[in-house]
């Protein structure tokens, strides 16, 4: 008992207990179908900022595009979908069958090659992390071995977030365009839209997203985390100890991309749609919100901001559809000057300050009966309660009154 007491007392452990008991049982009793497939689509967003608290806390490089990671790995598992949802019977219609429907109104008459692998579900499975892990490299190991970062490699971030969406825009014969691909119904014939599916997929994300914490956290603790740190604060210095500084900023920032990936995928299997509406400029920087609402420290507040946010932006736009834009910029702006660590700053200022006191008083007041009780072995008997039957035994040297 006292070993599983050690266990759960060190940092991170009952945070990340209490955030799995939240998503695996609560949220699931709790909400209907539809509310909880809005909550799995908001824990998609919450790998990007579990991603970012490496990136950012961690590694101290503010990162202004993982929206380009993340809709990335939605794209890999969308093509994956979109074939699978244009074989021949359902495409019969089309000009050319066994396409899909985008590149048959663009007038394209076959298959592009580099569509092909993405037939088979284990290259796209790789390719979810692969794709934003490889531009994750090339962009990072070009900025950091010649020194660029801070406020520059996040304009940078920008502007590959903005090229990417572009890019994805303008070949609309192979991307889908501004629409983005559409009507993914199945997955190995397993119709992704039923009730009980999405539940399933809930869990999957549930699952794979605390398995990120729980990776992350083993990072942090490790000799990895302790150069993060340094690095973040004295880079020279780090880099004057022999390390090669850039190498664990593109280790840590692929990182993030790799998670970003994850939950790209996963928005594209819960929703059922992938678009660039979710890579250029705007959503990589609400991205970035959700790490700062949680705590950029924080792993599990990090979860936290992510859910927050969504859940306030959902309900303002179908509370107050026209000012519900002023109302997140009030509560981020709010938050962020309230509590400048985020609400995982919250907790570690005030609340575990006060439970630790709560806790101290309770031990206290234990002692002290404990004391009381070894001064005084024998206590005289208690009376019975008023209306109790049997006479009230009182003490020696004490007559009863009768009325």
């Amino acid at each position: 008992m006292n070993s599983i007491k050690t266990w759960l007392a060190r940092p991170g452990v009952g945070s990340t207990l209490l955030l799995a008991l939240l998503l695996l049982v609560i949220l699931p009793l709790s909400l209907d179908a539809f509310r909880l497939n809005l909550v799995g689509k908001y824990l998609t967003y919450a790998f990007v900022a579990v991603g970012l608290v490496m990136v950012w806390g961690y590694g101290g490089v503010l990162s202004l595009g993982q929206g380009v990671f993340f809709g990335l790995g939605g794209y890999a598992m969308a093509m994956f979908l979109k074939l699978e949802a244009s074989d021949p019977k359902s495409t019969a219609i089309q000009s050319t069958p066994g396409i899909p429907d985008f590149m048959d109104w663009n007038q394209l008459t076959a298959l592009p090659w580099w569509w092909e692998p993405f037939r088979h579900l284990p290259f796209a499975l790789a390719g979810v992390i692969a794709v934003p892990v490889a531009l994750a490299f090339v962009v990072s190991f070009a900025m950091f071995r010649r020194r660029v970062g801070g406020v520059y490699f996040a304009i940078i971030t920008q502007a590959v977030a903005l090229i990417l969406s572009v890019l994805i825009i303008g070949q609309q014969g192979y991307t889908g365009g501004v629409n983005g691909m559409t009507d993914l119904k199945t997955l190995l014939g397993w119709d992704i839209r039923t009730d009980s599916a999405r539940l399933i997929l809930y869990y999957v994300c549930c699952a794979l997203l605390l398995g990120s914490i729980v990776l992350c956290a083993w990072i942090q603790k490790s000799k990895l985390g302790t150069l993060l740190l340094a690095m973040r604060d004295k880079e020279d210095r780090v880099r004057f100890s022999g390390y090669d500084v850039a190498m664990f900023k593109v280790a840590v920032f692929c990182l993030g991309a790799a998670l970003s990936g994850i939950g790209g995928a996963m928005f594209a299997l819960q929703v059922g749609f992938m678009s660039p509406s979710f890579v250029g400029i705007v959503p990589s920087i609400e991205m970035v919100i959700y790490a700062a609402v949680g705590g950029r420290m924080s792993l599990v507040g990090a979860v936290y901001g992510a859910l927050l946010v969504n859940a306030g932006k959902t309900f303002f736009s179908e509370s107050f559809p026209d000012l519900w834009l002023f109302l997140m910029a009030a509560l981020f702006i709010g938050v962020t000057m309230a509590f400048p660590n985020g609400l995982a700053g919250l907790v570690d200022s005030h609340i575990k300050p006060w439970w630790t006191k709560r806790q101290a008083q309770r031990a206290a007041q234990k002692d002290a009966l404990a004391a009381a009780h070894a001064a005084y072995p024998e206590a005289p008997p208690k009376p019975p309660r008023p209306g109790g039957s049997g006479p009230a035994t009182l003490p020696p040297g004490v007559s009863s009154q009768q009325a």
